[in-house]
């Protein structure tokens, strides 16, 4: 799931509308387990409720200014993008394991498979993140990648750290030190609610994205930001409005890339390979 190039750059304030009016009138529309697409009645009713200016809205001559068209359109985008491509990609606990094996089979990878957290039969392999790293490991050429980091991640200059990210990533090509590319993912096959631990997932990777961003601006250096999903009970069942939130934080710039369920499967080894480019074209500006 990448951006969509219309709503990129927008200004900060674009996206303290879309927050606003998006938890007043609600993620959900009642009774049809799809999202809400807001029209331009309900964005006006929701700010004058909410005691907030409409004028930026729509104009004295009653037509919608650049920021209420762009509302109307994005909230449309959105609801689309995951009522027609996120929910039919996200996966059960049994699809998730036959992709597993799928993959597995496949790329006959030797890494140590993670396991998930859970007890007793629930107990599992961690079915979305050994495929994420089974197919990056096929993908690079050989190349390191630290696919479980026990350290923070750090960008140097001139051997001296630049930025130190506050928390610890999932995963991180080709190290934690000066990576091209860093990860999370989110993956809740036998949760049975949406529970804190789960919104704060989405939090943390706005948090990095943030940090990241920061850096951008900052120092001109740049490390791709990924963000890996799935179990459709506790994505789509429970958590569509934090959904909406991740589609929000992917096009504000904090996450270049979403993947859901399985979209991994075709997805994930172009990534890699990506990676492998551009770690080939630093090392040659190095020599």
């Amino acid at each position: 799931m990448k951006p969509d190039a219309r709503f990129l750059n927008q200004p900060k304030h674009f996206w303290a509308n879309v927050r606003s009016v998006s938890q007043h009138v609600g993620y959900t529309a009642r009774g049809t387990g799809q999202i809400l697409v807001p029209d331009m009645s309900m964005i006006l009713k929701a700010l004058r409720e909410l005691s907030l200016g409409t004028s930026h809205i729509v104009g004295a001559d009653g037509k919608p200014t650049e920021i209420g068209a762009s509302l109307v359109a994005y909230f449309a985008y959105r609801a689309e993008l995951l009522n027609k491509f996120v929910q039919p990609r996200l996966m059960n606990a049994e699809q998730a394991a036959e992709a597993f094996a799928q993959v597995q089979a496949a790329t006959k990878s030797r890494l140590p498979i993670p396991m998930n957290k859970q007890k007793g039969e629930k107990k599992q392999p961690a079915y979305l993140t050994a495929m994420v790293a089974m197919l990056i490991d096929a993908n690079i050429e050989g190349l390191p990648c630290d696919y479980d980091p026990r350290e923070l991640t750090t960008f140097t200059q001139g051997g001296a750290p630049l930025r130190t990210l506050a928390r610890r990533v999932d995963g991180a090509f080709p190290s934690a030190k000066n990576p091209l590319a860093v990860w999370e993912i989110k993956e809740y096959y036998y949760t049975t609610t949406f529970g804190s631990r789960v919104a704060d997932g989405v939090y943390e990777t706005l948090l990095d994205g943030m940090e990241l961003e920061e850096m951008r601006a900052s120092e001109k250096v740049d490390c791709k930001h990924y963000l890996m999903i799935d179990a459709h009970y506790t994505w789509w069942d429970c958590g569509r409005s934090y959904l909406c939130r991740i589609v929000d934080m992917l096009h504000m710039g904090y996450v270049d890339e979403v993947l859901v369920g399985k979209e991994v499967v075709d997805r994930m080894p172009e990534l890699a390979r990506e990676w492998v480019a551009l770690h080939k074209a630093r090392e040659a500006l190095k020599r």
